[in-house]
This record gives C-alpha cells, structure tokens and sequence, in this order.
C-alpha cells in the first residue's frame, strides 16, 4: 500500500540553530512547526513515530502517538528528554508562589505542630498524642499529651481492658459454679424426697402384706381348730430326755383330764385308728395337702380308717395309753408323711393362737 507520508527529509529541515534550545524545525512549505492540538477530525490511526516541536521560549515536547495519542512524562531532575533530541532546559515556577497558593498550616490538624509556625516560637509548640484512646481531659488542658504519654495511655487501657475481661470470666465461672451447686443440692434434695417416698411406700406395703397375712390367717383359723380346750403345755418338740426313746420329744404335749374330748384340728381323711404300742391308741387324720396329724395316747377313739372328718369333729378322747406318765395328748405334724415337725409353730402358722 502506498503511502502518503512526506519523505523523512522534508518532515524536518533544520535552519538556524539556537545555542540552548537546538535547531528550529521547519514544515514542508518552509514554515515554522506550529504546536499541534489533535480533534477528532484529525486523528486517524497511524503507525510511527510524530515529533511535535515548539518554538523557542516554550517547553519540548515529546509524545508517540498510540491509537489516539499518549502525552509522554516529563523526565526527572525537571529537563524533559526526547528520543534523538538533546535535553532542553524546563522552567519551573515559583517556589514562593506556590508556598502562597497553599493552606494555613493552622488549620490542617497535626499539620502545625510538624511544619512549625510563625505565629508561635519552637519552645511554644505541644506534640499532639499518636492517638486520643485513653487521653482525658485533663491530659489535654495540661498538655502532656505527647507521643510517650499516648502510648503509656494506650498501654494503661488496653491492661484495664485485659483485667475487666480476666473479671468477667471470673465472674461467669462464678456463676457457673453456683448453678452447678445450686443443680447438686436440688439434686440431693429431690433423692432425699424419692427416698421418703420409697420409704413412706415400703411401709405402706408392709403395713398392708401384714393386713392380708392376718386376715388370711384368720380365714384359716376359721376353718383350723385346736385339737383340745383346757389344756397345759407339758414338753414341747425337740426337748431332750431319757424317757424318749429318740433321745428327744417328737411332738407336743397337752396335758388334760382323761376323757377330754380331742377335736379333728381340718377336715380330712382317717388314715389310721387303732393301738401303736408306746403311742398307745393313736389315731393319724391325714389332710388334703397329705400332712399327717397323730394324736397319741387316747383313752377311747372315736372314728375309724377311711373315715371322713371336718374341722371340730370329736375323733378321740384324752387318756394315758402307752408310754407316759399321765394322761395328755401328744401331738405329732408330718408334713407328706414325712418326719415330723414343730407342732406349735405349724399350729400358729394356720392362725391358731396357742
């Protein structure tokens, strides 16, 4: 593609030369480079390099054209550097215009005391502390709030912080104890109350297992009956002696009048009646449990083997067959027809009050 640009050496003719700002560039036409200004209208994309000059008097520029155009930066050391240029001096402004242009220090905070003032001397100017935490009023009219006393301020706070904290956690264990406690006694309390009540229960089942235990006995002394009436205990089960040839009393002993009525003591069946050598006549009322009940040395029976009986049948009467030493009873308890038994506790078992 053919291009429209001039040749490189009619972009630039030098003509006179000035000792500080270099050669004066110059247009095609002979014409002196005017500063360039680029619209919207002007500018269209390019590719390269464009060096824009000024006439003397004026700053050097140096910009490369990207798309629509970057302004380059000014170097340091205020002299402004173009590429295949020589450095061109740069004016500055004023330094004590540009002091003027500024703020009072006075009314920038923190500003005065740094930059210092006229208005007041060295000796007359107060730091003010890094920061206000933990400053007071007081701090601040007498002016010790310099940067020592802020840290130390600081410091001061941040350690009461640190110890309100230290209380609060001392006071919630506190607290947490004494809701632990107040929970074990509450505890204890209510285990102290369960066991009253347990107790309190205990007592009542007892008071009623003995209520039931002496109306069942009752019923049964409605149907048990003692074998005998005016009677007097002689020798009792288990008792020792010579006269026996166990070597010990096997039964109990009623001692009664011969010809005492003897009285069936529950319903059951005559097992045996007739004569037993040493118990002379007995007769033996077994029960429907099979429990054996001998009534020993009788005078005279009343009932015979096979016989059925009920509760208060005279079956016998008190005498002093066999081995003895005068009339009585000698009552003999085998549970199944087995060996025998204490007859007194038997007898009290069914309710019998003997």
């Amino acid at each position: 593609m053919a291009s429209n640009r001039p040749a490189p050496e009619a972009l630039f003719v030098p003509n006179d030369e000035d000792p500080v700002t270099g050669p004066t560039a110059y247009g095609p036409a002979g014409g002196p480079w005017e500063e360039w200004n680029p619209t919207e209208e002007s500018i269209r994309p390019v590719r390269g390099r464009h060096r824009v000059a000024k006439q003397r008097g004026g700053l050097a520029r140096s910009s490369t054209v990207l798309g629509v155009g970057v302004i380059a930066a000014v170097g340091a050391g205020g002299i402004a550097s173009a590429k295949e240029k020589p450095p061109v001096s740069i004016s500055l402004p004023d330094l004590s215009s540009v002091k003027a242009s500024l703020p009072d220090a006075d009314s920038l905070p923190g500003v005065g005391s740094l930059l210092g003032s006229d208005k007041e001397s060295d000796t007359q100017v107060t730091a003010s502390p890094l920061t206000g935490a933990g400053v007071t009023v007081a701090d601040t009219e007498q002016g010790t709030t310099d940067a020592g006393e802020a840290l130390r301020a600081r410091i001061i706070q941040q350690a009461e912080h640190q110890q309100d904290q230290a209380d609060q956690s001392a006071a919630r264990a506190a607290e947490q104890a004494a809701a632990e406690q107040a929970v074990a006694e509450a505890a204890k309390v209510q285990e102290a109350a369960e066991k009253k009540l347990a107790e309190a229960e205990r007592k009542k089942a007892e008071e009623k297992r003995k209520k039931e235990e002496a109306e069942r006995l009752a019923k049964l002394a409605a149907s048990f009956s003692l074998p005998t009436t005016s009677y007097t205990l002689t020798s009792t089960y288990g008792q020792a002696g010579a006269m026996w040839s166990s070597g010990y009393h096997t039964g109990l002993d009623f001692a009664a009048p011969t010809g005492t009525p003897l009285k069936a003591i529950h319903s059951g069946t005559i097992k045996e009646a007739g004569w037993a050598g040493s118990y002379g006549y007995r007769t033996i009322l077994e029960l429907e449990d099979g429990t054996e009940l001998w009534y020993s040395h009788q005078s005279s029976m009343s009932v015979s083997a096979g016989q059925k009986v009920t509760t208060g049948d005279v079956i016998g009467r008190v005498g002093a067959t066999g081995n003895v030493t005068g009339p009585h009873l000698h009552l003999e308890i085998h549970p199944g027809g087995g060996d025998g038994v204490d007859p007194l506790s038997w007898l009290r078992g069914k309710g019998l009050n003997i």
